[in-house]
């Protein structure tokens, strides 16, 4: 299996950064994408210190969006900031979730990423609507593990 940074090609990244912008162009929410080779014991977990290492904490409505991929566990979590989670029902990662597990299973990962990135860009509008004078405060680039 090929590590976190050549998993997917040069296209296909630049097809997730897009992806993160075009879903970003009508929402505040901030959405950011992670990838590593392995995770550890407990993906949430790791996704968690992975949100803090990126200071997704630090928007402005606590609205930040991990999408943390772990490519050789083939595990993966979605986790979203306390203004989320404060606004949002209690499973309202699990459609994305789904989605994401069965493209996964067939081996379409990027189908299964874009999916997840638009479909939290449409959710996120809905509690978090961009406003006139709303920038973007998290990078759009793909992050993998500097360890």
């Amino acid at each position: 299996m090929p590590q976190a940074k050549t998993f997917f090609t040069a296209e296909q990244q630049q097809e997730l950064i897009h992806a993160i912008r075009n879903a970003e162009l009508e929402t505040s929410g901030e959405i950011r994408l992670h990838l590593e080779e392995s995770c550890g014991d407990d993906v949430l977990d790791r996704a968690a210190d992975v949100f803090r290492k990126l200071e997704m904490h630090k928007t402005e409505l606590r609205n930040g969006v991990l999408i943390y991929l772990a490519v050789k566990d083939r595990q993966f979590a979605i986790i979203g900031d306390v203004g989320i989670n404060e606004k949002v029902p209690e499973n309202f990662w699990d459609e994305i979730k789904d989605d994401m597990v069965l493209h996964f299973k067939q081996g379409n990962y990027i189908r299964g990423l874009l999916n997840a990135i638009e479909t939290s860009g449409i959710q996120l509008k809905h509690y978090f609507p961009r406003s006139a004078g709303d920038i973007n405060e998290m990078s759009d680039e793909i992050s993998f593990r500097n360890d």
